[in-house]
């Protein structure tokens, strides 16, 4: 990632090396303390997170805005609502 694209995020969350359910329980607690339109990206190598984050999104009703995955890295922009 680079510099300018870190400018694009109001808080970054590496979950890389966390396994189920820490990369969820922390994208959690990232949202809950942001206000509403920041956006958080969350990176973790947890292949579950790609059921458990947007399902999670959704049921909260934020946005998803981007959801990637590159060599078991997975990458998720959330905009808070």
């Amino acid at each position: 990632m680079t510099i300018n694209e870190h400018k694009q995020y109001d808080v970054i969350l590496n979950a890389r090396k966390d396994r189920c359910p820490m990369p969820l329980l922390k994208t959690k607690l990232s949202l809950s303390k942001m206000q509403v339109g920041e956006r958080l990206c969350v990176t973790t190598g947890d292949s579950g997170s790609l059921k458990d984050i947007p399902q999670y999104v959704a049921l909260v009703g934020f946005s998803l805005l981007s959801m990637n995955e590159d060599n078991d890295l997975y990458t998720f922009v959330i905009q808070k609502n």
